[in-house]
């Protein structure tokens, strides 16, 4: 009755803002009112005006709206998780928030829940992007979910609209983590600083019981072997200036009395410096001798350790392995 005076009365009612089923609703029971005396009609607009009077507080009602008035006093780090996500509702729409995830998180999507909520999200990507997600998804489950598809002509809007909201919530922000490091990258660090024997046990154990996982850690691994191949000629100049010169000679030393990898890389950094300093380290490390493995791997570990940093920092770049890999396949 309230809503059906405003209206009488020329108001613009904003009354898109409710829920759609407070909508629905009213519109129901708007259509049922006929005639009304005036007695009741008093009746209820006295009572109308009472509650609003006594109405002390105010709030939004709404997610989004909370998320505005709140941004500026959360957390800088949750306050930004939610915003990202306020930016990315439309009227009420939170696919965009599914659409624009990375194509790893809607495939654990296509995993995780069931095929009708598949078929439905599959729907919803753009063409390239939804041929390259089923390109990537598991031949079984591919099929089951293109055949889905054809059982979603008669699904109803609010019911797309609800799995958006839901995916939208589990998959659209970021996942708290408890380290910022992939594991490949925290356990390929530890076992560059680790003692050759027990690095390489690690590793051989770690095959037999995940081939895949020991595989990705090996190609995160970098060692004194490793600079041969991974590391530019041009890059070793600039490098071996931010090693401590009795340090690579100790190293160049033992790499050159090692196994073939080694003498490899000790022979790499000293053909991609001057002749003349090529010479002097040269000459430093034949006069060094034999040297003892212990003091042999702290030298070899600094100078990959420095290497290490500089990549990290974006000073040089390493090679990849696997492209190599694949350049050689090329050729061939």
């Amino acid at each position: 009755m309230i809503v059906q005076m405003l209206l009488e009365s020329g108001s613009n009612l904003p009354l898109g803002q409710l829920p759609e089923t407070l909508q629905l609703i009213l519109t129901d029971e708007l259509g049922a009112l006929r005639r009304v005396d005036k007695a009741t009609v008093t009746a209820v607009a006295e009572e109308f005006t009472s509650e609003l009077e006594a109405i002390g507080l105010t709030a939004t009602g709404t997610r989004d709206g909370a998320i505005t008035m709140l941004a500026d006093h959360l957390s800088p780090m949750l306050a930004d998780k939610l915003r990202r996500q306020l930016n990315s509702v439309c009227n009420g729409d939170h696919w965009p928030i599914v659409v624009d995830l990375e194509i790893a998180r809607i495939l654990a999507i296509m995993q995780a829940e069931s095929i009708e909520v598949c078929a439905v999200t599959l729907s919803k990507l753009p063409v390239g992007k939804a041929a390259e997600v089923l390109s990537r998804t598991p031949g079984d489950r591919a099929r089951r979910i293109t055949y889905a598809m054809s059982q979603t002509e008669n699904i109803k809007p609010d019911a797309v609209r609800r799995i958006g909201a839901t995916l939208a919530a589990d998959y659209g922000l970021p996942r708290d983590v408890a380290f910022e490091k992939a594991p490949v990258q925290r356990l390929g660090a530890i076992l560059n600083s680790t003692a050759t024997d027990t690095r390489e046990d690690v590793l051989e154990g770690l095959g037999g019981t995940d081939p895949e996982f020991a595989s990705d850690v090996r190609k995160a691994i970098f060692t004194f072997k490793d600079i041969a191949p991974r590391v530019k000629p041009t890059d070793i100049p600039n490098t071996i200036r931010n090693i401590d010169g009795d340090v690579l000679v100790t190293a160049i030393a033992a790499g050159l009395a090692g196994d073939d990898a080694l003498a490899a890389s000790a022979e790499f950094i000293l053909t991609s410096v001057s002749q003349r300093m090529a010479g002097q380290l040269r000459d430093d490390a034949e006069e060094r001798g034999r040297i003892k493995k212990d003091d042999a791997e702290k030298a070899m570990a600094a100078v990959t350790t420095v290497i290490r940093e500089m990549a990290d920092s974006g000073v040089i770049t390493l090679i990849d392995p696997d492209q190599t890999e694949e350049d050689d396949a090329d050729e061939k």
